[in-house]
């Protein structure tokens, strides 16, 4: 029991994040997730037309 109390004061010291705040952060993780598939894709995309080059 000792351990839930404890955890329940730690809690109530965390400072939770605005909803501006956390739509802000939600934002950026999304595009920036977008531009690394985005990246991915192409760097994929390009080896494969290189690899297929070689193999012909």
């Amino acid at each position: 029991m000792k351990f839930l109390s404890n955890v329940k004061e730690e809690m109530k010291k965390v400072t939770w994040p605005s909803g501006k705040q956390l739509r802000k952060d939600t934002i950026i993780v999304v595009e920036t997730s977008l531009v690394f598939a985005l990246l991915f894709y192409v760097m994929d995309t390009g080896i494969q037309t290189i690899f297929s080059w070689i193999l012909k």
